[in-house]
């Protein structure tokens, strides 16, 4: 098979820019396909959870939307992250006005990153495929600087934290925001490598299988 006709065998089951970018700094090859859901209504109708357990969820989620809709023979990731603060959970902001109030909480603070992260094995059995089903949450302690209202006014307009976990990037503009992190330095971008080879191993998937071919050949 050439490089050319090479299917990875990951398919990430997300848009999330970081989560891709994430992956492909970590040399591995994967497929990406973002899901469609409406986490509002999912997180509802499940009723009261721990933070960890909602990203779990919603991570589970996206991967049986995705898998719905693949033709199989995938290992399919799916990744979903909150901040915790104060004891509430907060998602993504999708409004200015909800990303200011959350920056004005967030200031000078430590709050807690929780990534869900949920694997199914979708191989055929004569590939190895296992058809297991399994997952974890990786989190993070966050230390956010003490911005004054005109930084996080300039960070708002430029729109990155209305569509991010927490309002905030580490590995984006919002990266001179965040003094410190404590705990597992991948999950803060929402995809922890150290968990998605464990998860892998259960599976009996080593890691290095899945570098792109480029960087198998040294």
């Amino acid at each position: 098979m050439s490089a050319e006709d090479f299917e990875p065998l990951l398919l990430l089951a997300s848009a999330s820019a970081g989560r891709r970018a994430t992956l492909e700094r970590a040399g591995i090859a994967f497929t990406a396909r973002p899901a469609d859901l409406d986490e509002d209504a999912l997180l509802a109708a499940a009723g009261p959870l721990a933070p960890a357990e909602s990203v779990l969820l919603l991570a589970r989620e996206k991967v049986q939307a995705v898998l719905a809709a693949s033709e199989g023979g995938y290992v399919v990731l799916g990744c979903d992250s909150m901040l915790e603060i104060d004891g509430q959970v907060v998602g993504k902001p999708h409004t200015p006005e909800r990303a200011r109030e959350r920056w004005r909480t967030m200031r000078g603070r430590t709050a807690t990153l929780h990534s869900g992260h949920w694997l199914i094995d979708d191989r055929d059995a004569e590939d190895g495929g296992t058809g297991a089903t399994l997952g974890a949450t990786a989190s993070c302690e966050v230390t956010f600087a003490a911005l004054d209202d005109e930084e996080i006014d300039a960070y708002v307009a430029t729109g990155e934290p209305l569509g991010v976990a927490g309002a905030f990037t580490v590995d984006g503009l919002g990266g001179p925001f965040v003094t410190a992190v404590a705990g597992d330095p991948h999950a803060v971008v929402g995809l922890s490598l150290p968990l998605l080879r464990e998860l892998l191993a259960e599976i009996d998937v080593p890691v290095h299988v899945l570098w792109r071919t480029d960087v198998a050949a040294g």
